[in-house]
């Protein structure tokens, strides 16, 4: 049905001959996007244990009703006009 040809010439071979073996540009490039796909996904992983830990300091001191002026700021009219 399906034939499925192992390669196992690789699995032969010593360091020097397996070192002399180069990478596609294809492969190169599929490593650095993974790389850097890692190197993000680390700094988020940083950055979200840094929220965690202290998550007031990432809020700011302001609220949503700070830049309201000349209306009371517990009516909700103002947010009509």
């Amino acid at each position: 049905m399906c034939s499925i040809h192992f390669n196992h010439s690789l699995a032969t071979m010593n360091g020097n001959e397996l070192m002399a073996h180069s990478l596609s540009l294809e492969q190169k490039t599929a490593f650095a996007f993974v790389g850097m796909l890692l190197v993000f996904l680390g700094l988020l992983i940083v950055r979200c244990f840094r929220i965690l830990l202290d998550p007031y300091s990432s809020m700011p001191s302001s609220t949503w009703a700070d830049g309201v002026e000349g209306l009371e700021k517990g009516t909700f009219e103002y947010a009509l006009t």
